[in-house]
């Protein structure tokens, strides 16, 4: 199942931003632990934040702690990450995969770019 990523942009430091993740096919759902990550030129693509099955558990990295939101809503199958207060050491290109990932599911990602 591969999984496709929307609504990065550019936004001015400050600003703020919502990506959705859903899976390809109407007829797939999300079923697992899902987690966004992002990644920059030449790094490794990072966790950025994780989301159980039932939505009842998250995590974050210590950098977006406060200021990004993961959540899902299963009726619609999708998953989003809101995005406040934005930095331009944000700017990455996000993806959503399952948690932990699989080499099957990345999708092409969405850009999200911070800066004046």
């Amino acid at each position: 199942v591969q999984l496709v990523e929307s609504g990065g942009g550019l936004v001015q430091p400050g600003g703020s931003l919502t990506l959705s993740c859903t899976p390809s096919g109407t007829s797939r759902r999300l079923l697992n632990n899902m987690a966004w990550y992002r990644q920059v030129p030449e790094n490794a693509r990072e966790l950025v934040a994780s989301i159980n099955v039932d939505n009842t558990r998250t995590h974050y990295v210590e950098a977006v702690k406060g200021r990004f939101t993961i959540s899902r809503d299963n009726t619609k199958n999708t998953m989003y990450l809101q995005m406040t207060s934005l930095k331009p050491e944000d700017t990455a290109v996000y993806f959503c995969n399952t948690a932990p990932p699989s080499s099957l599911t990345w999708g092409r990602g969405t850009q999200v770019t911070v800066s004046s």
